[in-house]
């Protein structure tokens, strides 16, 4: 896939970026390092970023460069281009809450915004919503907060489920958090759980080949290394006729059943008001995390069909998404 570039319209006086304004006469422009792992997964989201980065006046290649790196979920790739990103000297970093870590420890003098995290707080990236401290803020996707909500729709679509598959890179903080979240919640609905603990790529099919019909559903705990194999995960889960629910739509597009959570275009857009600050001289410790205020079920008739599922009318009246 083509690296996509985004064109804005310049606005505002230079004078007024302080960030900006110095790097230009420096003869440098100010840079956006964007951190993501796979650029298929990522486009929809980017296009949303781009988008808010033209109204706010950004100009690539006349006020502002972007620099796009993948890492394919690997955080040895991703310390890589965090080193990759001080040569480059950039100005600030746009990435997910799981690789945050490894930015902050080989760039603590970087501005990081992280377009979407499971649990910031807990997992250690700020130091509260409102007072994030240090270099890194952003937008949370309050992954562990409706992890129970997504159970119980996953339920409603799938009423004979008995037993829930949950697979998670246990390696990062922040999927390990919403993976015991995603635990409690299944054990309350009295569903049996099995563990699917992956850690690279090559455990993703090992995984599947060990359930061997131990599971009724397939709960994916979205973080890099998922994103970047989800057609992979995807597929197993219709070969293995697991229904499945995601965090949002894209997944559902690509092929799982279900989704629930908030609109990574929309955190992607808010995003780019956050970078749009910091060239502006904002400091990341004085801007708060935001957390989402509206979450989007998507279901996909045509996977429910291949499943021999079912969809509850009452269920579908409630989705924002409905893919035929």
């Amino acid at each position: 896939m083509k690296r996509r570039e985004f064109i804005a319209l310049l606005g505002g006086a230079a004078a007024s970026w302080p960030l900006a304004a110095g790097a230009q006469q420096a003869g440098k422009l100010p840079t956006i390092g964007v951190l993501g792992s796979d650029a298929a997964v990522w486009s929809p989201w980017l296009a949303a970023f781009g988008k808010r980065l033209r109204e706010l006046g950004w100009i690539e290649g006349r006020s502002v460069t972007i620099e796009y790196r993948w890492d394919d979920g690997s955080p040895e790739r991703a310390a890589e281009i965090a080193a990759e990103f001080i040569g480059l000297k950039v100005d600030v970093i746009v990435t997910t809450g799981s690789v945050v870590p490894v930015l902050k420890s080989a760039t603590p003098g970087i501005p990081i915004v992280f377009a979407m995290a499971i649990d910031p707080v807990a997992s250690g990236l700020v130091a509260s919503l409102a007072r994030p401290g240090g270099n890194a803020t952003g937008l949370s996707d309050a992954g562990t907060d409706i992890a129970g909500k997504r159970l119980e729709l996953l339920r409603q679509a799938v009423p004979n489920a008995r037993r829930l598959a949950i697979m998670a890179n246990v390696d990062n903080t922040q999927a390990a958090l919403e993976y015991a979240e995603v635990q409690a919640a299944a054990r309350k609905l009295g569903l049996a759980v099995t563990p699917l603990e992956i850690r690279r790529v090559d455990d993703i099919q090992q995984a599947f080949t060990g359930l061997d019909g131990q599971a009724d559903a397939l709960y994916p705990v979205v973080d890099a290394l998922v994103a970047a194999n989800r057609t992979r995960i995807i597929t197993l889960a219709l070969a293995a006729r697991l229904p499945t629910i995601f965090t949002n739509w894209e997944y559902v597009q690509a092929g799982g059943l279900m989704s629930y959570g908030p609109s990574f275009s929309e955190l992607f857009r808010r995003t780019a008001e956050y970078v749009d600050k910091i060239l502006r001289g904002t400091k990341p410790a004085d801007l708060p995390v935001e957390q989402p205020t509206k979450f989007d079920l998507a279901v996909n008739l045509t996977t429910a069909k291949a499943l021999g599922l079912t969809i509850p009318p009452n269920l579908l009246a409630l989705a924002d998404e409905v893919l035929e």
